[in-house]
């Protein structure tokens, strides 16, 4: 039986992003807002063909970066078309470190998706239709807003959608944003999932949130939580969503199996690549849930994988959008995604239909990956990341009456 081509070598790269344009979650709070402490990690998969494929993965890309380099013996010299078993081979090969979380998944995902790129290329056809065909042409996205300027902004450009939230004032934040949007254009929440957002705290933060008719609360609470998910889930009617910190098919594969969740949002990074996101997508089908993967810290090559993704499956429900962002996005690839009336275009160019600029990239080395939201967190600590006394939302947010 012939195979394809060779995997010959495995190259990383590894560079500095700026802050995000609204968030502050990527921002030196200590030293400076403008510095940003997201990492992009792109992976190139070369092989004896000529043909190299381009993926990236996250879930602590510092880190990633070292798995990526381990993972690549147990991958030079094999078949590039073998996907699914190489798949699985890279599960085997890191078998022996436990459970290794984002960062096993973000290193297989990040080579699992230039496989798809490489052996699309070859085909001469764009990723999606290796998924089993378009079931779509575009991608409804939505943009972030943490004040109704930059709501009406977003709604300027074009998005139908928009989010917001944060561990502080969400409710407050939300109403506003709902008043200056009106009704017609779709809100969701963020509440981050702290640690010390409790199940009641979390119901009566929901409860509040009921007549604004969000599209969905997200993450509501920690997602190691899942007695509190199931608490949740009987005390409110607001579609929940959660997944972006787990990593891969299995960590997921909770929430959508005990129905805690309305909207999946697995991290293209490191949700184990586009095996592990066609294989979460699958399991939300048969669960009814729809997907929105989460983007975040991400750089423009997920966003394209993710792309691909949406327009194959049928409960696609909307993408993530960092907009505005650092503008160096752009200038790290050879293109970007088209955006129409707040629709991401499918690209139809074989592969995943990106390239990246690895001058530009090259120009940006990593210097360093964690970060807290601006501000610090909580709010008001002296240092961030140094706090001793946690600011609770209970009464100010979380204790809000019932409309």
């Amino acid at each position: 039986m012939s195979g394809g081509p060779r995997i010959t070598a495995i190259r990383t790269h590894l560079m500095q992003a700026g802050p995000l344009g609204v968030s502050g979650w990527t921002a030196d709070v200590k030293n400076s807002i403008t510095t940003g402490t997201r990492n992009w990690l792109f992976v190139t998969v070369e092989t004896d063909a000529g043909i190299a494929g381009l993926g990236e993965g996250s879930g602590w890309p510092r880190v990633v970066e070292a798995a990526v380099r381990d993972l690549s013996h147990v991958l030079v010299g094999e078949d590039a078309f073998a996907i699914e078993r190489l798949w699985q081979r890279m599960h085997v090969a890191i078998m022996g470190h436990g459970m290794s979380g984002v960062v096993g998944q973000g290193a297989i995902g990040a080579i699992d998706m230039a496989l798809w790129d490489i052996k699309a290329r070859a085909l001469g056809v764009p990723a999606w239709q290796m998924l089993g065909g378009k079931v779509r042409d575009r991608v409804r996205a939505y943009a972030h807003a943490a004040t109704p300027d930059q709501a009406r902004a977003a709604v300027a450009r074009g998005y139908t959608a928009i989010k917001t939230g944060g561990v502080a004032n969400p409710v407050e934040k939300a109403a506003a944003i709902r008043d200056a949007v009106g009704e017609e254009v779709d809100l969701m929440v963020d509440l981050h999932g702290p640690p010390w957002l409790t199940a009641p705290d979390a119901i009566a933060i929901c409860r509040a949130l009921e007549p604004l008719h969000p599209l969905f609360v997200e993450e509501p609470l920690a997602p190691e939580d899942l007695a509190g998910y199931r608490r949740l889930r009987d005390a409110t009617d607001v579609p929940l969503a959660a997944g972006e910190r787990h990593g891969g098919l299995h960590g997921l594969a909770p929430l959508l199996l005990e129905g805690l969740v309305d909207v999946v949002q697995p991290d293209t990074g490191r949700a184990g690549g586009l095996t592990g996101l066609r294989k979460i997508a699958a399991l939300a089908e048969a669960r009814f849930a729809t997907v929105a993967p989460h983007a975040g810290s991400l750089g423009p090559v997920a966003e394209f994988a993710a792309l691909h993704l949406l327009a194959a499956i049928p409960n696609a429900l909307v993408l993530e959008k960092m907009d505005p962002d650092w503008p160096g996005r752009a200038q790290a690839v050879t293109r970007s995604p088209e955006l129409h009336d707040g629709h991401l275009v499918v690209p139809d160019d074989p592969g995943l239909g990106v390239a990246i600029d690895e001058a530009f990239v090259a120009a940006h080395p990593s210097t360093r990956n964690v970060g807290l939201p601006r501000g610090g967190w909580p709010a008001g600590t002296e240092e961030a990341g140094l706090y001793s006394q946690p600011r609770h939302p209970r009464g100010r947010i979380a204790r809000r009456p019932r409309s």
